[in-house]
């Protein structure tokens, strides 16, 4: 039961992301803020019921929270994104920071983490891998965002090659706070996000779904081309070797449950962290 309800909210959350670009005006903006809440929830939901309430805890506090801190720093003092200004268009505010941003850095933190548990085998190289898999989504969001006009910075230079209104700093400082979050995510969470198993399926359709539903979107519906080659070229350090890990059945590295090598009667892996506790 606990396993479709991850997998339901998952469908939920890819219909309302279908309905995005079929919108416009208030409606969009009002359905950007609904996918973000469900995007949150989704993962803040995995999070508790494959590993319980202490990861679902570390996972708010160190994402939600700390996105909010690190958002609102950025807001009064333009370290480390550069200084820029939300619109309007999101929702009530705090400190300058809508109050659904932090929700949206919780949102992939997640799955980033877990699939590089997936793909290494090393503390170090996890955080790293995990850090560029978070980081590297902002090649999308940012210039889907900014196009909306949901903000702005004052000052966009340098920018990269495609995508004028938005500094290098600001995808420099998600990665600084990529890297200082994986980091503080597994003393905090606990040694059960040291593992994957059956139960992060969904957590990881949901990263590759963002990866080539977000190409598809900024280069034939939002027409933001330039977008969708950055978003594509930065996300697939992470998301192509997860396809190719999950599409090849691969055995498991040291981040996996031993059971994980085992395959169930459907032919997947079965044991691991098991998400019906």
């Amino acid at each position: 039961m606990r396993r479709r309800f991850c997998w339901a909210l998952l469908a939920v959350l890819i219909l309302a992301q279908i309905c995005y670009p079929l919108t416009g005006g208030g409606a969009r903006n009002r359905l950007t803020v609904a996918t973000v809440v469900l995007g949150w929830l989704l993962s803040v939901s995995h999070a508790l019921l494959t590993r319980g309430p202490r990861t679902a805890v570390a996972l708010v506090a160190v994402a939600t929270g700390g996105g909010f801190a690190i958002e609102a720093l950025g807001v009064a003092t333009g370290f480390p994104f550069g200084s820029y200004d939300y619109s309007g268009q999101l929702g009530p505010k705090l400190a300058g920071v809508p109050l659904i941003i932090p929700l949206a850095w919780t949102w992939m933190a997640w799955p980033a983490w877990l699939t590089a548990v997936r793909l290494t085998t090393t503390r170090a190289a996890r955080i790293g891998l995990a850090a560029v898999g978070l980081a590297a989504w902002d090649l999308f969001l940012d210039p889907q965002m900014v196009a909306e006009g949901h903000w702005r910075w004052r000052d966009a230079t340098p920018a990269l090659p495609g995508l004028p209104g938005i500094p290098v700093s600001n995808y420099l400082g998600w990665l600084l706070f990529a890297v200082l979050l994986m980091a503080a995510l597994r003393p905090l969470a606990g040694s059960t996000v040291d593992r994957t198993g059956p139960a992060d399926r969904p957590m990881f359709a949901l990263y590759l779904w963002t990866y080539f539903s977000s190409i598809m979107a900024h280069a034939v519906f939002l027409r933001l081309p330039a977008s969708a080659v950055w978003g594509a070229l930065g996300m697939a350090v992470t998301a192509l070797p997860l396809a190719v890990v999950l599409g090849r059945g691969r055995r498991p590295n040291a981040g996996d449950s031993p059971a994980d090598a085992a395959p169930d009667r459907a032919g997947a892996p079965a044991g691991g962290v098991d998400a019906t506790r």
